[in-house]
């Protein structure tokens, strides 16, 4: 397995971040793999993958620097610059145009493993890349950006809540399940490949959400700055996250249900007015009789208020979920 090595400053400085290019190379990679983790992904796929195709189609050269780039262990490290927070796609993708083309084969040969084909030895890899990342924002990305972008907020005020409340240890066993673990002794798993352990105490720490559920890697800038991209919390991710089921639906009205499903994780009144589409004063009534009926509570992190269910919260959203509908098919909505 792969890990880290960092102080307790270290850990204690890091911080969420929101990268619009890491929310555009996880589309890539969804795009390339072309296999969705829920019906929202598979949606998505089917509108805008054909498009990705013809174009790599028509341009066999970034097709061919694609699957080296990706690799099957390995990221070019020249595809994914560490996120800084605060920067447009524009400034992060200028990162990517930067590289020097003597480094991104370099990279392109670790990622691969092996020799670079000889239709990569060539110096516009970078300027490739940096296009086609631009295109899959404008393409596939920009246009649901806003939505996306507080998505992702949300899941950020959610897990900053969670480190308020068991630390940072109980956030990092949850950012990848099965690939990220904190192991005690100041030492952080970052994925299960057998890498050598990085000394990185005393550098900028970064977490960094995307909406692609089966998207995740780390990077890093020299010795200075790391990142760790991972997958949001799969009940935000996708639409599937806002449906509810249809006895709770009857029950409390769907609208009202939907509010409560959401609230596994603690969100606060303008990520739930994001995620579910509804306006202000209506989520604000919803969570007003949701809290007289002792079903959410609410939870102050720093300057935001969040709400979180109850147990009983818990306990009617969940007998909604295994009780069946007439056709005998459960209710509710697909794990992310």
């Amino acid at each position: 397995m792969g890990w880290w090595q960092l102080n307790a400053d270290t850990l204690a400085r890091s911080r969420f971040v929101i990268s619009p290019l890491a929310e555009t190379f996880a589309c890539l990679k969804l795009l390339h793999a072309g296999q969705g983790a829920h019906p929202g992904e598979h949606a998505w796929l089917g509108a805008h993958r054909p498009a990705y195709r013809a174009r790599l189609a028509a341009d066999p050269v970034t097709a061919l620097l694609v699957r080296a780039g990706l690799g099957r262990e390995w990221i070019a490290d020249f595809l994914t610059p560490t996120p800084r927070g605060g920067e447009s796609l524009a400034e992060e993708v200028a990162r990517v145009r930067a590289a020097a083309p003597g480094a991104a084969r370099a990279h392109l040969r670790t990622s691969l493993g092996g020799p670079l084909p000889d239709e990569l030895d060539r110096d516009d890899l970078p300027e490739r890349a940096a296009g086609l990342l631009e295109w899959v924002w404008e393409e596939t990305v920009r246009p649901s950006w806003e939505r996306r972008r507080r998505v992702l907020e949300a899941d950020v005020v959610a897990r900053t809540a969670r480190v308020s409340e068991g630390g940072w240890a109980s956030v990092l066993d949850g950012l990848r399940p099965g690939g990220t673990r904190w192991l005690g002794d100041s030492r952080f798993q970052v994925n299960l490949h057998e890498y050598p352990p990085r000394e990185i105490s005393g550098a900028e720490l970064v977490f960094v959400p995307v909406t692609a559920q089966r998207s995740g890697w780390v990077s890093w800038e020299e010795r200075e700055r790391y990142a760790v991209v991972f997958p949001c919390s799969g009940v935000l991710a996708g639409a599937g996250g806002r449906a509810v089921p249809a006895g709770l639906g009857a029950l409390i009205g769907a609208a009202r249900a939907g509010v409560l499903v959401l609230l596994g994780s603690p969100m606060s009144t303008s990520q739930l007015t994001a995620v579910t589409g509804q306006g202000l004063g209506s989520v604000g009534r919803h969570l007003k009789v949701l809290r007289e009926a002792g079903l959410v509570e609410r939870r102050r992190s720093g300057r935001s208020v969040l709400y979180v269910r109850t147990g009983a919260g818990d306990a009617l959203v969940e007998a909604g979920r295994q009780r069946r509908d007439p056709a005998g098919l459960a209710s509710g909505h697909d794990d992310c």
